[in-house]
């Protein structure tokens, strides 16, 4: 496979929840995280899950990403049982995860070096692309510690998109971060989804967050999970969070929540 082959958008991905539960034994007792989830995503969607804490938002990523099995239903990727983690599903955390002993440069391509069918040449030539893509390539020899908290996600995805992974599963990467490096970030985000089209699961409880970014933005209730609104954002990108539109998109999604957390048990 040439270099130009492997930067190409990523192949067909679909995703499919169908009817999933999920259980956790813990001190209190079997706790049940999720109940009776379905969920369809498209190939080239942005999806935002968003729900309070206790929801199973993280759970739902898990097991698309294969470190979890539902104990019932299926998940589906491509159509085919998800058994497992997979280079096809690359996930990006709320902290960077960066390995300390290498550079920025070293992190990306940690990511290439099982990758099959490339020489060593063309995995470097891949990862610099993908650190000029997130706007690093002037700092792919700088220490971990020398990055900002910015930089590092910056470096974080890149390492996820270097694989050229059908599925980014995005465990709200930028919580931590202040809001000034967050807008920064959904204009990046923004930007590479639109060059690349990769498929986004996208958890966060900021609801203009979601709004500013998702394609649709799916409502989870606690105690269980359990799906309870899906919106589809009709809105053009680039999307500013600070607009009057993603305002009123979120005051909507975030009056639903509170109604479902004011009268779930009745619902």
């Amino acid at each position: 496979m040439t270099v130009a082959q492997e930067l190409q958008s990523p192949a067909s991905a679909r995703l499919t929840l169908d009817q999933v539960s999920k259980w956790f034994d813990t001190a209190r007792g079997r706790i049940q995280a999720l109940d009776d989830v379905s969920l369809q995503i498209a190939e080239g969607e942005f999806v935002c899950l968003v729900g309070p804490s206790g929801c199973g938002k993280s759970t739902l990523l898990n097991m698309i990403a294969g470190l979890e099995r539902p104990e019932q239903g299926r998940v589906l990727a491509a159509g085919q049982p998800v058994k497992g983690p997979s280079r096809e599903r690359m996930m990006m955390f709320q902290e960077s995860a960066l390995f300390p002993w290498l550079d920025a440069f070293g992190n990306v391509m940690f990511g290439l070096k099982r990758k099959p069918g490339l020489t060593d040449k063309e995995r470097r030539e891949v990862a610099n692309h993908y650190l000029r893509l997130v706007g690093l390539e002037k700092f792919a020899q700088a220490a971990v510690h020398e990055l900002s908290g910015g930089m590092k996600q910056r470096v974080a995805l890149a390492r996820a998109l270097a694989p050229n992974p059908r599925v980014l599963l995005m465990d709200e990467p930028f919580a931590a971060l202040d809001a000034m490096t967050r807008e920064q970030l959904y204009g990046d985000l923004q930007r590479i989804w639109t060059q690349r089209h990769v498929t986004i699961l996208f958890v966060t409880h900021n609801v203009r967050e979601a709004v500013c970014l998702g394609d649709r933005v799916v409502l989870f209730s606690p105690h269980p999970g359990r799906i309870r609104g899906d919106f589809r954002i009709e809105l053009p990108r680039p999307r500013d969070i600070n607009s009057v539109e993603v305002a009123s998109y979120a005051t909507r999604i975030t009056r639903a929540l509170k109604e479902y957390m004011e009268f779930g048990a009745g619902i």
